[in-house]
């Protein structure tokens, strides 16, 4: 233009698209000025590479205007705006302009096509080409459009139908479209198993993967990436690891893939040990890759490495990510080094939500409840908005200091919040409550919650559990029974625990009975030794003994100390003797089966007897351990004043 020489259309239309590819809207608006200038604002050939570059730089504002002001908009002006409405998540915008272009009867073509169908896949709840319609029936409206047209046998158009029914998990409809195309391609099969592995099936995507070689294709970085990510979603571990190591060159993609199979699964060593083999690759690795080796850290509870990471994240410029950050605070408070967490956060230029609640979780899990509530007030006081996460944790250290005073506090605050509707804070605030010995308090919000659901149930049984009231637990849990929520193992160990310890031993062991019968639970050792205790404290010790015999857990101390304190109260010198033996053999050091069988031998003033233990246990080098009795060293009051200052 400095040389005096008038742009084209062409010209413009090529500056255009430079400018979408680069996303300089500044040099697009500038030049769209240019456009006006020398009269080629109605040019539907610039005014489409226009609308173009407006909808790749995501102003769909601008491009509405540029739509606006066509005198007769083609085909492909309607398309290129419906792709920048989609590629901006206005689904039902897209869609009207999808109707307003069959309406004024401008022609359809196979990109039209493709784009609405992509627009279809977003919204699984948007309207229709008619209002009230499902994704699923608007996509097959527009699939019996296309075949109305006679695009039935176009490759690009079909594998649009394909990823359109794959990503609203149609995947027989999907079938039914691959199975008539006349000629596949790589993408075709790629679908596909995206589509199995989205619906985990990872058997399905393993019959796709191994037809698309028998045909002839070959899997590429994309078919590789999406079979993982099938047995990601399913936990198929040994095909995930086939799929791996039949790749010549994973790339960073991949080994995320392949490491989060492994944590998925509990794996943590065979992750841990697949990093290790990723950086003698010298495949560098992202935050994603980061936070999954730390979390196998963590469940391992490996110091060390979680270290190595640590040095690992800052060499390659993860120093002030927080979500590695708060991956890191994670492992190094589950090894209980809480200085080391302090450390990592205080060096974060910017927290979020996040790495506070990572912060708090980690006193929690430390015990150091007092510490997380002072935590928790400077988080407000910086101007930071608690979570959900944020208030479920820090209710639950409230029930382990046994704190009302200071866990109603935090249930007003919850409610000015707005957060009381959720489900895992509600079963926090019922545990404090019933943890503070208010049951009436905490039956009192259960009855009150809009949404309940088995943790819920649970914690308000176990609740009247704790708190020594069965007959209520059992009437909770047959109305429990009655909502038509179904009862889990917790479930059952609250319940039978309430009925040892009020004696309800016919209830408790109908309730024990039904378990597998008509519940399809099966019962663990918790459950064993509860109706165990239930049938002891009874001194129904015929039944213990079936039991004992019976059960598939024998190996554990818990069970026959249980047994052995009830054979003291009820003098039972035959079965205690049992009881002994196998606590011998099981923890011989243990104190309390020498102690307990002493004492029972005392009761019954047998004591040449319980001389003879007693000196069992001193020829063994068994130690007890001294008793001691603790005050309460503060009350809410004096621990609030404190906080505050």
């Amino acid at each position: 233009m400095l040389e005096g020489v008038k742009p084209s259309h062409i010209t413009f239309a090529t500056v255009f698209s430079a400018c979408g590819t680069l996303l300089d809207v500044n040099c697009g608006r500038r030049n769209h000025g240019f456009v006006v200038k020398v009269g080629l604002e109605s040019n539907i050939y610039v005014v489409n590479a226009l609308l173009c570059m407006y909808s790749k730089c995501g102003l769909n504002v601008d491009a509405l205007r540029v739509f606006r002001d066509i005198p007769e908009p083609n085909e492909v002006t309607f398309t290129t705006m419906i792709g920048g409405l989609a590629q901006t998540d206005k689904v039902n915008e897209a869609l009207e302009l999808f109707r307003l272009m069959l309406r004024k009867g401008v022609p359809l073509d196979s990109v039209s096509l493709s784009s609405i169908l992509g627009v279809s896949a977003k919204g699984e709840r948007d309207i229709g080409l008619y209002h009230g319609l499902s994704s699923n029936a608007q996509g097959k409206q527009i699939h019996t459009l296309s075949i109305k047209l006679g695009f039935e046998r176009d490759l690009h158009l079909c594998n649009s139908l394909l990823d359109m029914y794959a990503k609203i998990g149609d995947m027989d409809s999907a079938e039914t479209v691959f199975v008539n195309l006349n000629q596949h391609s790589n993408v075709s099969w790629n679908i596909m198993i995206a589509g199995y592995g989205n619906r985990c099936n990872s058997e399905k995507a393993a019959e796709y993967l191994q037809r698309m070689q028998c045909d002839g294709y070959k899997p590429d970085d994309v078919t590789y990436i999406n079979m993982l990510t099938a047995c990601v979603k399913s936990g198929d571990l040994r095909t995930g690891r086939l799929i791996f190591d039949c790749m010549p060159c994973p790339n960073l993609t991949s080994w995320n893939a392949i490491l989060s199979v492994y944590n998925q699964n509990g794996d943590h060593r065979e992750a841990i040990e697949l990093f290790r083999k990723m950086q003698f690759q010298c495949q560098h690795p992202d935050r994603t890759t980061l936070a999954l080796i730390l979390s196998s850290c963590a469940e391992l509870g490996l110091l060390e490495a979680g270290k190595e990471v640590h040095a690992a994240s800052q060499k390659f410029g993860f120093y002030d990510d927080v979500y590695v950050a708060s991956s890191l605070i994670n492992v190094y408070s589950k090894c209980g080094k809480m200085e080391l967490c302090k450390h990592v956060f205080s060096k974060l230029p910017e927290v979020d939500i996040v790495c506070w609640n990572s912060m708090l979780a980690g006193f929690s899990i430390n015990a150091l409840e007092q510490d997380a509530i002072s935590f928790f007030k400077q988080m407000r006081r910086l101007g930071f908005f608690p979570s959900e996460f944020s208030f479920a944790t820090i209710v639950s250290s409230c029930a382990k200091l046994s704190s009302l005073f200071q866990g109603q506090l935090f249930h007003a605050q919850i409610i000015k919040d707005g957060f009381l509707d959720d489900i895992f804070v509600g079963s926090s605030l019922i545990e404090m409550y019933c943890k503070c010995g208010d049951i009436h308090g905490a039956r009192c919000f259960f009855d009150v919650m809009p949404g309940k659901n088995t943790v819920t149930w649970n914690e308000m049984i176990h609740g009247y559990a704790q708190n020594g009231d069965g007959h209520s637990a059992l009437c909770l849990y047959n109305d429990m029974i009655s909502s038509g929520e179904k009862p889990d193992d917790i479930t059952f160990v609250a319940v039978l625990t309430a009925c040892s310890h009020s004696s309800l031993v016919d209830e408790g062991l109908e309730i024990f009975n039904a378990m597998l019968q008509k519940f399809g639970v099966v019962p663990k050792l918790d459950h064993y030794t509860c109706i165990i205790d239930c049938l002891s404290r009874a001194g129904r010790f015929h039944e213990v003994e079936v039991f004992l015999d019976t059960m598939p857990c024998k190996d554990d101390a818990v069970v026959w100390e249980v047994v052995l304190s009830s054979c003291r109260i009820h003098a039972n010198l035959t079965l205690a003797k049992r009881a002994a033996e196998e606590l011998y053999r099981l923890d011989p050091q243990n104190s309390a089966s020498y102690v307990l069988l002493a004492n029972t031998y005392s009761s019954l003033g047998r004591w040449d007897d319980a001389r003879v233990v007693r000196d069992l246990m001193s020829d063994k080098k068994v130690r007890k351990d001294p008793g001691y009795s603790r005050s309460m060293c503060k009350n809410d009051t004096q621990i609030i004043l404190e906080n505050e200052q």
